[in-house]
């Protein structure tokens, strides 16, 4: 029979899960930046229900992927990560074996993505299980001086394909209703690298550390978590300039349009607003094109800055301009 915390105690099966980890209790996480260095938080809360579903999300790559969205934050601000902060808030229904998977998955990304110290509480939940995470990191001094203004023709970078996550999350959904009225379980085979961006996404925990190798210092950087739109939107009100995106640079997997047919959904309207991609967004300097092309091959070159009258916009192969509409966005917003 799997252990409860009722039978082993908040205090102790903090205890346990620690001793499970690299890492080791902390009273509290405090942090001076090195020489002047700035820095960053970033805070991220994930809901059962609304931001992932158990019926077929494991709780490893739970933990795993909650911290990659917490840590890009960090890293679209040229961030390295420092320090971590994780609530748990675990409901009834969840009994520890399961809660260990979910931090081992937290560890683990902990782990990859360089965090000195993390801190663990445990909470209970009427609501189901939801995970809160606060992130710190540092960018050095000299990398936030070297950041220079934006200009028109400065380019609009991504690190890895869009829409994917949302075709994804499509796939275990439709999976998950199919168990539900026959008892079968789906098969996923020819959309694995679809459904693998939904649960578990990379992130290269080197971008930081191979830009200011590079001497490229963008200007701006997003993490692209609801859509690229939010991110154009975001990029536009940040630096006062247009923004020119174009649909046949859009970097898509490669069953995307396939899987697209088959539920109706157009691969460009999920990049531009399905969500849930982690990935990040640039802003790189024309002078450095060649140089970025060369050392940042997983990168696509998607658009540009523009004049502040060209407006946000995407730009179809023929050469007709859409302005970009996000959620959340009022209709007079940038």
């Amino acid at each position: 029979m799997a252990e409860s915390f009722s039978d082993i105690g908040r205090i102790e099966a903090i205890d346990q899960l620690y001793r499970l980890s690299a890492y080791n209790p902390v009273a509290g996480l405090t942090y001076s930046a090195d020489k002047g260095g700035k820095v960053t938080t970033a805070a991220r809360m994930y809901l059962e229900g609304i931001d992932f579903n158990l019926v077929y999300f494991p709780l490893k790559h739970l933990g795993y992927k909650c911290v990659v969205g917490v840590t890009g934050e960090l890293y679209a601000a040229l961030a390295h990560p420092k320090l971590l902060n994780v609530v748990l808030g675990i409901s009834a229904k969840l009994d520890f074996p399961q809660v260990k998977d979910l931090w081992m998955g937290i560890t683990v990304a902990a782990k990859e993505h360089g965090y000195v110290a993390v801190n663990l509480d445990l909470q209970p939940s009427n609501n189901g299980l939801y995970v809160s995470l606060a992130a710190t990191g540092e960018t050095s001094l000299l990398t936030d001086k070297r950041r220079s203004a934006a200009k028109s023709k400065d380019l609009i970078c991504v690190s890895g394909s869009l829409g994917a996550a949302y075709l994804g999350l499509q796939v275990m959904e439709r999976g998950a209703k199919v168990f539900h009225e026959t008892g079968q379980q789906p098969e996923i085979g020819q959309y694995k690298m679809l459904v693998g961006d939904y649960l578990r996404p990379e992130l290269d925990s080197a971008v930081v550390s191979r830009l200011e190798d590079a001497e490229i210092y963008p200007p701006y950087g997003y993490f692209v978590t609801r859509g690229l739109s939010d991110a154009l939107k975001r990029l536009s009100r940040d630096s006062g300039l247009g923004a020119k995106v174009y649909a046949d640079k859009i970097p898509f997997e490669g069953n995307s349009f396939q899987l697209g047919k088959e539920l109706d959904i157009d691969p460009v309207s999920a990049a531009m607003n399905g969500g849930d991609d982690n990935r990040l967004l640039f802003v790189v300097p024309i002078l450095y094109l060649e140089k970025f092309r060369r050392d940042f091959q997983t990168f696509d070159i998607i658009g540009h800055l523009a004049q502040p009258d060209a407006g946000t916009v995407l730009v179809t192969p023929e050469g007709v301009e859409f302005p970009v509409k996000a959620q959340g966005w009022s209709e007079n917003d940038t």
